[in-house]
């Protein structure tokens, strides 16, 4: 299984992919797919994004049973505690100034 999420891409970008993937909302991709076709579709898709951002997540021989790859600046962070990935949400500097008092 393979889920693509991209954040502010052009809707060729997304048309694009509806031709491997099913677009379960705006934005939101998954599919079963080869590796090959996934490297090559995630290799075309981060040359056409632009200012935009994607995430691929994919089955993997992990402890988790999957891996993930980021490009362009997400919403979201990976962090890599000992092997084990886990998303965090960056927060915004008045988020962080609240919580230290």
């Amino acid at each position: 299984m393979v889920v693509m999420i991209l954040e502010n891409v052009q809707s060729s970008v997304r048309g694009e992919l509806t031709r491997w993937m099913l677009e379960l909302r705006s934005g939101v991709f998954v599919g079963d797919l080869s590796a090959a076709v996934r490297d090559n579709l995630w290799k075309t898709v981060c040359g056409k994004m632009r200012a935009g951002a994607g995430m691929l997540v994919y089955n993997a021989a992990t402890e988790q049973g999957y891996a993930i790859r980021f490009h362009g600046d997400t919403s979201r962070v990976v962090e890599d505690f000992d092997g084990l990935l886990l998303i965090r949400c960056p927060q915004s500097q008045t988020e962080e100034k609240s919580l230290e008092n």
